[in-house]
C-alpha cells in the first residue's frame, strides 16, 4: 500500500510556521486554551483540571455526544466521536474497500478524499466542481457515475476549497437516489454552519445519510483533534466504532472536555467565525474586483475559503512561491488538481487581514507588470 504525497500539507509545513500573513489557512480565528476555559463555569473548569488521564469511551464521552446531538437535533446514540474528520474519512474508506468496489468523489476536493480510497485499491470516480458552473454540482453527472459496485458518494458542503454549497433540494434529491440503490451518501460538513447568503440544513436530518463534522474548521479548534460522525443506521455505527478502536482506540479526554465546553457555547464560537468571515469576505470581494484583470473568482457561498484563479491560465505555484517570498501564504491549486487556481483562506486573520490584502495587491501589480513586459 502506498499513499501519494500530501502536497497541501507539505506546502503548509514548508511555510506556515514563519509566515507573516497566512492566507492559506482554512480555519477561522484562533482560540487559546485560556479563552475556551474562560467560557466554562467553575464546575466545568475544575472537572477539566482534575479529570483522570485515562481512555475515553470508544463512541466518545457521553457529555460531548449529547452536546453534538443537541446541535444536530438527533438522538445521542446516532453520534460517533472520532479523532477529527480525518479519522472519519479513513474509517469510511476502509470499510468501503471491497474487491471491485468504487466510490464517487468531488474534483477538486480535499486531498484525502481521493488519496485514501486509491491507497485501498478502490476505484475512484469523480464528478466535476467547475468554475464554468459557478462550482455547482451536477446531480445527473453524479448519477451517471454510479453502478452496482458503487459503495458511497461523498459530497462536501460548504466545499473545500471553493466555498460552494449544495442546496437542500439537491441534497434531498441525491439522498432519495442513493437510498433507493442502497448506496451510502456521505456529507462532509466541517464548514457548516458558516454561510454567506442562503444557509443550508445539515444532512443529519436525512435518515440514510452519514454526516462528517469536526472542531477544526467552523469551530476553529483544530488543536483539540475532535470530530464526529452522525448516522441513523445502527449497524453502520457498530462498524465505525469497531474500526476506530483499531485505529485510535478513543479520543484524548482533555480534548473531549474542551470540545464539549465549546459545543455548549457554540453560539459564541461559531459567531466569532461567522463575524470574521463575513467582514473579511467583503474586503476580499473589493480586492478581487480591483484586480479582476489578473485574478478571477467566484464568491464562496459558505465556509472560510475561496478558490481564485490566474486569468492567464498558468500554473499558480510560481505565483504562490512569489507570495511566500513576500510573507503571504497561499495554497497552490495543484494541491487540489486545479493548477491555475489557488486557495485563499479569509477567516483565520482578524485585524491584519487588510494589511495582508495590501501586501498581496502589490504582488499582483508587479506580477501583471512583469507579464506585460515579457509580452
Amino acid at each position: 500500500m502506498q499513499l501519494k504525497p500530501f502536497l497541501l500539507d507539505m506546502w503548509l509545513a514548508t511555510y506556515e510556521q514563519d509566515i507573516e500573513f497566512n492566507l492559506a489557512s482554512s480555519e477561522g480565528p484562533r482560540w487559546t486554551l485560556n479563552e475556551i476555559l474562560s467560557l466554562a463555569n467553575e464546575g466545568e473548569r475544575q472537572r477539566f483540571l482534575n479529570h483522570a488521564l485515562v481512555y475515553s469511551r470508544p463512541a466518545g464521552a457521553e457529555g460531548l455526544r449529547a452536546a453534538i446531538a443537541e446541535m444536530h437535533d438527533v438522538p445521542v446514540d446516532t453520534v460517533q466521536v472520532v479523532t477529527g474528520a480525518s479519522e472519519a474519512i479513513l474509517v469510511l474508506m476502509w470499510l468501503a474497500a471491497e474487491a471491485g468496489a468504487n466510490v464517487v468523489l468531488p474534483q477538486p476536493g480535499y486531498p484525502p478524499f481521493s488519496a485514501l480510497p486509491e491507497s485501498f485499491r478502490l476505484e475512484t470516480r469523480y464528478y466535476a466542481v467547475r468554475k464554468e458552473s459557478d462550482f455547482r454540482i451536477d446531480l445527473d453527472e453524479i448519477k451517471r457515475l454510479v453502478d452496482r459496485n458503487t459503495k458511497l458518494i461523498l459530497v462536501n458542503s460548504p466545499h473545500n476549497p471553493t466555498g460552494a454549497t449544495i442546496s437542500d433540494a439537491e441534497l434531498d434529491s441525491l439522498h432519495e437516489f442513493t437510498a433507493s440503490r442502497e448506496i451510502q451518501l456521505v456529507s462532509d460538513e466541517v464548514f457548516h454552519p458558516i454561510y454567506h447568503g442562503q444557509a443550508t440544513r445539515s444532512a443529519s436530518r436525512l435518515p440514510h445519510a452519514t454526516v462528517i463534522h469536526d472542531f477544526s474548521k467552523a469551530f476553529s479548534l483544530s488543536g483539540v483533534r475532535i470530530g464526529w460522525m452522525i448516522d441513523h443506521d445502527s449497524k453502520r455505527r457498530e462498524r465505525y466504532c469497531n474500526a476506530r478502536t483499531y485505529f485510535s482506540i478513543s479520543n484524548n479526554t482533555a480534548g473531549e472536555m474542551l470540545a464539549e465546553i465549546a459545543m455548549r457555547r457554540r453560539e459564541i464560537i461559531l459567531g466569532r467565525t461567522q463575524e470574521t468571515a463575513t467582514r473579511n469576505l467583503r474586503q476580499l470581494d473589493a480586492f478581487l474586483s480591483e484586480h479582476r484583470e489578473t485574478l478571477g473568482w467566484i464568491p464562496p457561498r459558505g465556509g472560510t475559503t475561496a478558490f481564485p484563479w490566474l486569468v492567464s491560465g498558468e500554473n499558480s505555484r510560481a505565483f504562490c512561491q512569489a507570495a511566500a517570498a513576500q510573507g503571504i501564504l497561499l495554497a497552490p491549486g495543484d494541491c487540489f488538481d486545479a493548477p491555475s487556481h489557488f486557495r485563499l483562506g479569509f477567516a483565520a486573520m482578524t485585524d491584519k487581514f487588510p494589511d495582508a490584502l495590501d501586501r498581496l495587491g502589490e504582488l499582483v501589480k508587479s506580477w501583471s507588470a512583469a507579464k506585460v513586459t515579457k509580452a
